[in-house]
């Protein structure tokens, strides 16, 4: 009888008391106020995000595709020495080493830079299709500012 009758209390002071002052929150609406820089971060996230995967379909130049590890490794040092504006990459596709450089999103920007390797090595320098690397930095600083 005691907890029924404590219940009850507990029951009618419940309806009593006000989870929120009505009188005090007029008509409900929410001021928001944002530093205008913000809206310049997500101009630049949403472009960032709708490169499409840093990995796009290029093209590099290929000064030497080899068996021997040793040779690879020598093209590689010596093309970073003469062209370290590039970046160089020493692939392994069974049982070759190959040394290919830069990230070309055209044939063409590949050629001249084929052209001027060309003369280095003896074996043949291509252009060949790959999955090149872009850098973020690189297409902002191309990008008009906001």
């Amino acid at each position: 009888m005691q907890k029924l009758f404590i219940l009850v209390c507990c029951l009618l002071g419940s309806s009593w008391a006000m989870g929120q002052d009505y009188t005090m929150s007029g008509n409900g609406s929410v001021k928001v106020i944002k530093d205008s820089r913000l809206d310049v971060l997500i101009k630049k996230q949403i472009y960032i995000n709708t490169l499409a995967i840093r990995n796009q379909s290029g093209f590099r130049v290929q000064v030497i595709s080899t068996n021997k590890r040793g040779d690879a490794n020598e093209a590689k040092a010596r093309v970073m020495q003469l062209y370290n504006d590039y970046r160089t990459y020493l692939d392994y596709q069974a049982p070759y080493f190959k040394v290919r450089v830069g990230d070309f999103k055209t044939r063409e920007e590949a050629s001249e830079l084929r052209d001027k390797l060309s003369n280095l090595f003896s074996g043949g320098v291509f252009v060949v299709p790959a999955i090149i690397n872009v850098s973020p930095d690189k297409e902002l600083s191309n990008e008009e500012p906001y």
